[in-house]
């Protein structure tokens, strides 16, 4: 099912259908600041599974999720003064900060040193999603086996076809990888150069 939902003004009944697909255990691909991404419910075991058997991806490597802001981050990791200051001025945006995750986090999704990697993009349709479900939202690049990412709906939907529940279609999207940022123990370190200026870090 591929729907066009406005990237400005997203409409509630789309976003409140994507929503349902989510709680159903459904697999979406989404638009986000950086990538189309691959995602459901955090709090669905089984639909994590599925999204790693669909990335041929190993689970010693988990995937990053989305979350609505910084106050919703603060359920999902721990969050000291300095991480909590440094993402205010960067957030959202094309950011990935590494952090511990917190209980709440499923144990499928955190590294054996129990950190997570958590976005909040500058995105209106990610953000209007994880706050209509209440609970962030996987986060992992729709790309081929060979690494190749698609950047368009279109082709994710015929490429993925019933493997994935719903494709929003959101529009162009810049097509770059998030920076991404660890602020373990609040030392910065940077991992990833991409999209966002990392200047701060440098």
């Amino acid at each position: 099912m591929l729907l066009k939902i406005n990237p400005v003004n997203p409409q509630e009944r789309l976003i409140n259908r994507v929503v349902e697909i989510l709680k159903d255990g459904g697999i979406i691909a989404y638009p986000t600041d950086t990538y189309y991404g691959i995602g459901c419910d955090i709090m669905n075991k089984k639909a994590i599974e599925k999204i790693y058997r669909i990335r041929q991806r190993s689970q010693n490597k988990p995937f990053s999720f989305i979350c609505s802001g910084l106050k919703n981050i603060s359920f999902y990791a721990k969050v000291s003064n300095y991480a909590y200051k440094t993402m205010k001025r960067l957030l959202p945006g094309p950011f990935t900060f590494i952090l511990e995750g917190s209980n709440l986090v499923p144990k499928i999704m955190l590294t054996k040193r129990k950190t997570a990697g958590i976005r909040v993009p500058d995105s209106n349709i990610c953000i209007h999603l994880v706050e209509a479900l209440g609970n962030p939202v996987i986060s992992t690049s729709a790309a081929l086996p060979n690494g190749n990412i698609l950047a368009d709906p279109s082709l994710i939907h015929d490429h993925f076809g019933k493997m994935i529940d719903a494709v929003i279609d959101g529009g162009p999207v810049p097509s770059q990888p998030s920076s991404v940022i660890s602020l373990i123990n609040d030392i910065p370190e940077i991992l990833r150069k991409g999209a966002g200026d990392v200047s701060l870090f440098e």
